[in-house]
């Protein structure tokens, strides 16, 4: 697409558009659904299509934009992966390519964890990823270079 960046993903084969006036939309497999394509909805797509193509997700176990109730207010997780009991694996919060990745994107990802409890936590504006594997019987957390492939659970 001429109106947005190269990504520091692989890129989306074939990505499914439809124009409506000013507006395009792009097609969200894990929602089933044209979305509107805006700068963050870019990140997701590559993204999201990176954990498949490249890490082995099958769509089937993502969803994106996920609601949770925290504090009794309605939020939504950008994307969550689930493991093969159905429960949050992964949570991806996505951010603009021209956003930088601050303390407040972190904060706003544990807070969804705090609810969610997933095991890796991955922070994305297109050009930079920050993934980081949760321990909770340590209570501690740290960085690590790549989200694991999707089978190497353990």
């Amino acid at each position: 697409m001429e109106n947005f960046p190269r990504l520091n993903l692989p890129p989306l084969e074939a990505p499914r558009l439809q124009r409506e006036g000013d507006m395009v939309r792009i097609y969200d497999a894990c929602r089933q659904a044209y979305v509107k394509l805006t700068p963050e909805e870019w990140v997701r797509q590559h993204f999201v299509g990176y954990l498949c193509a490249e890490l082995g997700y099958p769509v089937s176990i993502i969803g994106n934009e996920v609601s949770l109730r925290l504090n009794n207010l309605l939020r939504r997780a950008d994307t969550v992966v689930y493991d093969s009991h159905g429960d949050p694996y992964i949570i991806v919060e996505y951010k603009a390519p021209h956003v930088n990745i601050t303390q407040q994107v972190f904060d706003q990802i544990v807070r969804y964890n705090m609810v969610l409890q997933a095991r890796y936590l991955a922070v994305s504006n297109g050009l930079r990823h920050y993934c980081c594997t949760i321990d909770y019987a340590t209570r501690s957390y740290r960085f690590i270079p790549a989200l694991p492939k999707y089978g190497a659970q353990g």
